[in-house]
């Protein structure tokens, strides 16, 4: 017979429990964000390879206009609990509903840039505020 008993169920239970109680905000933050992604079906950021079409969701972290060559640029970190990526609009100084704490899911092809990953304007689908 194969299976879990009572008895370790709970404990395994009970382990769950002290490590929410032991862990950090941001630990518990990031774990939510990474499970949020399996659900969501979206790659993870850690995962993302160059010249890569991804679908990623997380949370922004900071929103930045910073101009480029006389352009004017926004750029947002997003964080997915595994790691941070940048999103670039090109030619954009703001875009309603892109704010630092708002989730996105966000899909386009990936750019490596310092070695970090970058998704230069991509299309976006907004996370309703509920969710945060």
């Amino acid at each position: 017979m194969t299976g879990v008993s009572r008895d370790e169920k709970r404990a395994g239970r009970f382990r769950r429990f002290l490590e929410r109680l032991s862990s950090s905000d941001e630990d518990l933050r990031s774990a939510e964000l990474r499970e949020d992604a399996v659900t969501t079906g979206c790659t993870r950021i850690c995962d993302c390879d160059d010249r890569q079409r991804v679908r990623v969701t997380g949370t922004l972290r900071t929103v930045t206009l910073r101009p480029l060559a006389g352009v004017p640029t926004l750029e947002a970190e997003l964080f997915d609990g595994s790691a941070a990526l940048d999103v670039v609009w090109l030619g954009r100084r703001a875009i309603a509903g892109i704010e630092p704490g708002r989730r996105i899911i966000a899909w386009g092809r990936v750019a490596m840039d310092r070695g970090r990953p970058v998704l230069f304007n991509p299309k976006y689908e907004l996370r309703p505020l509920g969710q945060e």
